[in-house]
């Protein structure tokens, strides 16, 4: 068996869907065929685990498979237990989604430095944007990096000293509001002129939509439409979201096909 390709979520501010992004992410490469592992780095908070143990109890209230992945929280907060997790995930995955906490953690790190895709879920906004740039108060032209670039550069620059891999990091615009304004246009530029300079790929996320929040108590994702009773056009919408974000991530296994197969 061939080492897992590892997809780390990760970005130090809270509140920007990350780990609701990780669970549909993991959900959607299993019902693509896929066999997923998701680790849980955020043992106090817990929202991918608390997410995936939803699943299960609707799976058993309801007597039907779902598209699964196996899941754990880390407790051992350490070097070594991160790699155990690991190692146990690893023996029935050949993805493994990581959900690290919405803060500077050491673990969570260490977890970047096993990173084959690293996402970085971010609102649409300069709050968010100053995590990995700076800007202009006029002109909002990029200034420099901030200190989550340099630690992320840092990062791959070591993991491709020890491995000879590279990574690719991956910064989600998550929560787009549907509506076009400068304030979008400007964030947008900003991003594009930092990936020049810091080396990331900008993909398009989940949009900001109820149906996200109330999917949460019962585990289900946008796949699961046989659950969700009542479906609208707003419904269809988002599941093609989560097909274009999945396609964007660019996992290796002809993704795109089977998760519009899937559907």
């Amino acid at each position: 068996m061939g080492q897992p390709h590892f997809i780390v979520f990760a970005n130090e501010k809270g509140g920007t869907g990350k780990s609701t992004t990780a669970v549909h992410t993991a959900i959607a490469l299993a019902a693509a065929g896929h066999r997923v592992g998701a680790l849980d780095l955020d043992q106090r908070q817990r929202t991918m685990t608390r997410y995936l143990e939803n699943r299960d109890a609707t799976m058993r209230r309801l007597d039907k498979q779902l598209a699964y992945a196996a899941y754990e929280v880390l407790e051992d907060q350490s070097e070594a237990g991160l790699d155990a997790a690991i190692g146990r995930l690893a023996e029935q995955a050949d993805v493994i989604v990581v959900d690290t906490p919405g803060r500077d953690d050491p673990i969570a790190r260490a977890a970047i430095l096993k990173a084959d895709t690293l996402v970085t879920p971010m609102n649409d906004s300069f709050v968010d944007l100053d995590l990995i740039g700076q800007v202009h108060p006029e002109n909002f032209k990029v200034t420099k990096p901030s200190f989550y670039a340099e630690l992320i550069w840092n990062s791959r620059t070591q993991r491709a000293k020890e491995t000879g891999k590279s990574v690719d990091w991956v910064v989600l615009r998550n929560r787009l509001q549907h509506i076009t304004s400068h304030n979008l246009q400007r964030v947008g530029a900003a991003l594009d002129e930092l990936a020049r300079r810091v080396g990331y790929r900008v993909i398009p996320g989940l949009g900001e939509r109820v149906i996200y929040r109330e999917l949460f108590p019962k585990g289900l994702t946008l796949l699961d439409f046989s659950e969700l009773g009542d479906v609208g056009l707003g419904h269809i919408a988002a599941r093609q979201e989560l097909r274009e974000m999945i396609a964007g991530l660019d996992i290796p296994g002809e993704v795109e096909v089977r998760v519009a197969a899937a559907g």
